[in-house]
């Protein structure tokens, strides 16, 4: 067994007043970090810096692992951190430290303060539009209804005992699962404040926990490997750890005596996990660095149809306890529901401030990331696209990166099920699915309702109705 402890410094804890933990695992009191964050934006005003930015955040967590019967780790984390972005006039620099003493703010307020005097000026670098910040009275109405903080008060020996359940139910499902690449029960809790010299100070706890197991199926010396998980940002939403396992099994056993394939061009029937990764290529291509540099192939993409036009997507960031939820993004922007695609058409980019200003534009709410991206989906469920493809390859694994973000060509690695008669009828390996993104988007022929929404990014089942698959 291997128990493993990461401790950042805690120096300033012992000497700030009245900084004494409070009903949380948190090191450090809400109110300290707050502190801190005004600390730090005085000591760069003090510096000369013209405007700052900065974010002091703690985490703590635990994990435990549990392989072939026994602990294999135990992890705990307890971390915390400060980023600056200080501003002289149009020349920016930037500075970390783990370590909340006076003296090491100073130090990182003036490393960032010595690099943007060397920096050359950028006419889009700035702080985001202060017209644009949330409000108070947003903050108000939103930090609480998003309900994203559930800590999740395990022990280690409950940990443990959940871990052991989940291993133990997937290698019950079938005797052919000989190994297990072990289960694993995580809590972790994280807070942050964010504040900028144009007045903006707010932050929030969250939590996310998960439960995870990975086993190993053999048939005759040729051996497949599968996993399954659950996370939430609340313990009771959880899926139980014996049916993780046993999920976990049975996508391992049902991969045994694959085959791989002639090449072809078929429908290709992408699960829901794996379709996130495709609207996840999409919100690449549509999103501010990728359209300044000019990387992307869907460059002045905005007003045209990119999708088939019975899909959308819309960007919802206040669906209570979801991944992607936040009432404002990393430079303390407002976030707002919106429509990203309607009818196949883009409607909007995914842009900071600083992306913004090279497009001539105005931000989207986007700095630091999509939130919660809601793809438009049929009534039919897995089984249902099934039979809705007929004949075809469902993917259920993507290897390797595979994506010219420039021209949009697509080429992965891919495992997954050949299906016959709307029916998976053996499961296949050593294959290669390949089109251009441009035609996938437009060929996708249905979105299943088997929505997937552990992530950000809401999607079921995607059927596309044409790739080639190239195999022996």
């Amino acid at each position: 067994m291997t128990m493993s402890l990461n401790v950042t410094s805690h120096a300033a804890e012992a000497s700030t007043p009245g900084n004494v933990p409070d009903e949380t695992a948190f090191p450090v009191a809400t109110r300290v970090l707050e502190g801190i964050a005004q600390d730090v934006l005085r000591f760069a005003r003090e510096g000369g810096a013209s405007a700052a930015e900065t974010e002091v955040s703690q985490a703590v967590g635990q994990s435990v692992t549990v392989r072939k019967g026994d602990v294999e780790t135990i992890a705990y984390n307890r971390d915390k951190g400060i980023s600056v972005t200080v501003y002289l006039g149009q020349q920016r620099g930037s500075a970390s430290t783990a370590d909340f003493a006076p003296a090491s703010l100073r130090a990182a307020v003036g490393k960032a303060l010595a690099i943007a005097r060397y920096t050359a000026a950028d006419p889009a670098a700035g702080l985001a539009d202060p017209a644009r910040l949330a409000t108070e009275e947003q903050l108000a109405r939103t930090i609480r209804a998003l309900d994203l903080y559930h800590p999740w008060r395990i022990g280690v020996d409950e940990a443990i005992a959940l871990g052991k359940a989940t291993e133990a139910a997937a290698l019950a499902v079938d005797r052919r699962i000989t190994n297990s690449d072990g289960a694993t029960v995580s809590a972790g809790e994280s807070e942050f404040v964010y504040g900028n010299s144009n007045g903006f100070a707010s932050g929030y706890r969250s939590s996310r926990h998960g439960i995870d197991c990975a086993v190993v199926g053999d048939e005759r010396g040729a051996m497949q490997r599968d996993f399954w998980y659950t996370a939430a940002r609340a313990p009771e939403d959880l899926l139980a750890a014996e049916a993780v396992g046993r999920i976990a099994g049975e996508r391992t056993a049902r991969r045994l005596n694959a085959r791989s394939l002639g090449t072809l061009e078929c429908p290709v029937l992408f699960e829901a996990p794996e379709a996130a990764d495709l609207v996840g290529a999409f919100v690449q291509a549509v999103s501010g660095g990728s359209l300044y540099r000019r990387s992307s192939f869907l460059l002045d993409s905005l007003g045209t149809e990119v999708f088939a036009p019975h899909v959308s997507i819309r960007e919802e960031p206040f669906i209570p306890r979801a991944r992607g939820s936040t009432p404002f993004d990393a430079e303390g922007v407002a976030t707002a529901a919106r429509d990203v695609v309607r009818d196949g058409v883009v409607e909007g980019y995914f842009l900071g401030s600083y992306s913004a200003r090279k497009l001539g534009m105005a931000s989207t709410a986007n700095a630091g990331g999509a939130h919660n991206l809601v793809v438009s989906h049929g009534a039919d469920d897995f089984a249902g696209m099934l039979r809705r493809m007929g004949r075809g390859l469902l993917v259920t694994e993507q290897l390797g990166q595979g994506i010219n973000p420039v021209t949009g060509d697509f080429s992965r690695g891919a495992a997954g099920f050949w299906v016959e008669d709307g029916v998976i009828a053996y499961p296949v390996e050593e294959i290669t699915i390949a089109g251009n993104l441009r035609d996938m988007l437009r060929g996708i022929v249905a979105i299943g309702a088997d929505v997937d929404t552990r992530g950000s990014r809401h999607v079921g089942s995607m059927l596309i109705d044409r790739m080639t698959v190239a195999g022996r």
